[in-house]
């Protein structure tokens, strides 16, 4: 089983393996250790990953970037509805309440749901995977934010099973930084807790994380985060500057055009780096809008005053960690940060600041979350062995549930998962109520939770098996924090209490009691136990009867893709790969195609050139010459059967000239083995006795003479005349030479 850890990005995906010499990153096709979290429709295919993101600014509408920001959301959501308007494409209300992306393809148009993507994205990866390490893949575990609700997470791994893959676990970002650090780290305090502090600054969002290490466990004391606070924060910051700099002084508005939007964006995100190196960086953009080149010009003081509310909410969510792990500051050990969005440098002064110490860089900011998702991956799978090391994460938000049986009556809320509940765990909870009724499950402190985000995890319907003729039941709820992070119902039962059984073996002894008295008294026996035999069944105690009895619970209802949906975008998935692998096999024809074309045509004038006559140049020149015309006019967009079979067509025209090149290449090749095999015999003769001498040096005189001939007559008539011999003359002289000389135990 491989050992794989994925870390999907809003910018960047990365993958990590875990192997015996240890942690290893995957390289994409283009050698790089970072591929884009991109899908892009083309005319005819799907461009996915780098080749996705280079097709971006072609394609525009049809790229779906920014992925993760959409999975599990309400369409309507008013974040949701801000964070749609710096995405090109089309989208709107799915049935669900989610969000539709709506694109054309195969000159059709195509409605897509954010999982649909993710699982494509998904599904590359895996293809990635499957090629670095030439075995198939399917066990994973996948990185997530800390901040995902339910719902999100449920999404998740409906994405991994359209692309076929099988999480083992959902790890939170920072609990596998913290992994990888703790389990590689040696210089831990003897006494007490190591408290460290992993600040991740992502594209678009910030998250921090709390951990005390000690020798072979670690334990996550907070979650904090701040889901709308990434590098792209600060990308905008200069974007809105310098449109609003544009407008002013060009009289240019780029928001109400597409692809000048996306240029000016991606320069933003430059020049940010370029500040993080220098004082001032100048910004330059060629024909950004009606072919003007627009100019402009920030120092790095500017940018820090511009980004000044963003600097200050990351220091909020480092305090709150603080204050939610029940530290104060001056028992942080070390801060570690990573992200591609940490680069700043008064993100690093602000932090120093804080906590009155300097920030370390020790992990690599792009792959650690990869890497700690590899290593939970190792210690999951049989077949790896790893160290013990014990992780205790915590799940950042409250838990909570109320019980509705379509009566009048109220049930109590409660709460079995706490906010800092160690995960995957479970509880049970009391009900008391209806047969069938409905459990609600929902966050219940809306100040730790992320605003305009629905709160609701689900709702899950719970009724008898059969028809009961119960009403009314004590149940005992059967709740589970699972290991993704996700609610589950894991059984809901209840003691069924039967009809009373009577103890007839005591009525038995009782009446067998009466019949000895009856034959031993006779009738005065009567008067003794009489009574007692009237009353026998009114005496004997009836025994209590119980069992439980399981009740049945449903699907949870809060989910925006069925089982239905996740085998319809599965088969979905297959078609397009499917039309994928079509094109780029047309896409080989093609250029095989157009190659040969060109390497006949130099091979004409070069090697081939004394092999054929005139007239075979000028017909085949022609036919190369209209079949290249054809290929870029009329046959840029064919099948690969007919581009097959226009090269076959060429091939039957060149095939004389080829195997004349191929007879020279071996007559040559022939004619050089013999006359080593003549010059190692003559050479041995001089040590055999004169007799034998002689005759082994006249079947070297003959067996050269027939080879002069042959060569002589075929030297006299021209490249391009038809063979007067083949492979099969001259392999026979040669044989009939060995056998000659064979006889006196010499080379042949």
């Amino acid at each position: 089983m491989s050992v794989v850890g994925f870390d999907i990005g809003n910018e960047n995906c990365a993958i990590a393996v875990a192997k015996r010499s240890g942690i290893d990153m995957l390289l994409n096709d283009e050698s790089k250790r970072e591929t884009p979290a991109v899908v892009s429709f083309g005319e005819k295919q799907r461009f996915l990953g780098s080749s996705g993101a280079a097709f971006a600014t072609k394609y525009p509408k049809s790229t779906i970037s920014q992925i993760k920001r959409l999975i599990g959301r309400k369409y309507k959501e008013p974040s949701m509805q801000e964070e749609l308007k710096l995405l090109p494409f089309e989208t709107t209300e799915g049935p669900h309440g989610g969000v539709l992306i709506h694109l054309q393809y195969l000159d059709k148009t195509w409605t897509f749901t954010p999982v649909d993507i993710l699982g494509m994205l998904f599904a590359h990866l895996k293809q990635m995977t499957e090629k670095n390490l030439e075995s198939p893949v399917i066990d994973c575990v996948i990185g997530i934010p800390s901040y995902f609700t339910d719902l999100q997470r449920r999404e998740y791994l409906h994405a991994a099973s359209i692309a076929g893959l099988r999480p083992l676990q959902l790890v939170h970002d920072c609990t596998a930084v913290a992994l990888g650090y703790g389990m590689f780290k040696t210089d831990f305090l003897k006494k007490g807790p190591t408290i460290v502090l992993f600040l991740d600054i992502g594209q678009c969002d910030t998250q921090v994380t709390v951990a005390a290490f000690e020798k072979g466990k670690m334990e996550i004391l907070a979650h904090s985060f701040d889901p709308n606070l990434g590098g792209r924060d600060f990308d905008e910051v200069l974007f809105s500057h310098f449109a609003t700099q544009f407008k002013q002084q060009y009289g240019i508005d780029v928001y109400t055009n597409v692809r000048a939007s996306m240029r000016l964006r991606t320069a933003c995100e430059k020049l940010k780096k370029v500040l993080s190196a220098n004082a001032e960086a100048p910004l330059s953009i060629e024909c950004l809008v009606d072919d003007k080149d627009l100019v402009g010009f920030i120092t790095r003081e500017e940018f820090e005053k511009l980004s000044a509310k963003l600097l200050q909410r990351v220091s909020d969510v480092c305090q709150k960690a603080i204050k939610d792990s029940g530290l104060s500051a001056d028992k942080i050990h070390s801060i570690e940060v990573v992200g591609s969005g940490s680069r700043i440098p008064a993100i690093m002064r602000k932090l120093t600041s804080v906590f009155d110490k300097e920030p370390m860089r020790t992990l690599n900011g792009s792959e650690c979350v990869a890497r700690g998702c590899a290593l939970s991956c190792a210690m999951l799978s049989p077949t790896c062995r790893v160290k013990d090391y014990k992780v205790k994460d915590i799940f950042p938000y409250s838990v909570g549930l109320r019980f509705d049986d379509g009566e009048n009556k109220r049930h109590p809320e409660l709460k079995p998962f706490p906010k800092g509940s160690p995960f995957p765990t479970n509880k049970t909870v009391p009900y008391h109520g209806n047969i069938t009724f409905c459990c609600e499950v929902f966050y219940t402190n809306k100040m730790d939770f992320p605003s305009g985000i629905s709160p609701l995890v689900g709702r899950f319907r719970i009724s008898p098996h059969l028809t009961s003729g119960e009403k009314s039941v004590k149940a005992t709820v059967n709740v589970q924090l699972n290991a993704h992070g996700i609610f589950e119902i894991k059984s809901v039962s209840f003691l069924e209490v039967l009809h009373p059984l009577f103890d007839y073996s005591k009525l038995y002894s009782l009446m067998m009691m009466y019949a000895n008295n009856l034959m031993k008294n006779g009738a005065a026996g009567y008067n003794t136990t009489g009574s007692t035999l009237r009353n026998a069944h009114s005496a004997v105690e009836p025994r209590s009867r119980a069992r439980e009895q399981k009740l049945l619970v449903s699907e949870n209802y809060h989910v925006m893709t069925t089982i239905d949906e996740i085998h319809k975008a599965q088969k979905r998935a297959e078609m397009f790969a499917d039309q994928d692998i079509k094109v780029e096999k047309t896409k080989e024809k093609r250029n095989t195609l157009e190659s040969f074309i060109y390497d006949t045509r130099s091979k004409l004038f070069s090697s081939f050139r004394s092999l054929a006559t005139d007239s075979e140049v000028e017909i085949i020149s022609k036919r190369l010459q209209k079949t290249l015309e054809w290929l870029y006019e009329e046959g840029d967009d064919e099948s690969e059967q007919v581009y097959i079979r226009k090269l076959e067509h060429l091939e039957k025209y060149l095939d004389p000239i080829e195997n004349r090149y191929t007879d020279e290449k071996v007559r040559q090749e022939a004619t050089r083995a013999l006359q080593t095999c003549i010059k190692k015999n003559r050479l041995a003769a001089d040590q055999l006795p004169p007799s034998q001498k002689e005759e082994v040096n006249n079947a070297c005189i003959q067996a050269e003479w027939w080879l002069n001939q042959l060569s002589h007559l075929q030297d006299s008539l021209p490249k391009n005349a038809t063979r007067i011999y083949c492979l099969s003359s001259i392999s026979g002289i040669t044989q009939a030479f060995k056998r000659l000389v064979s006889f006196y135990s010499i080379f042949s």
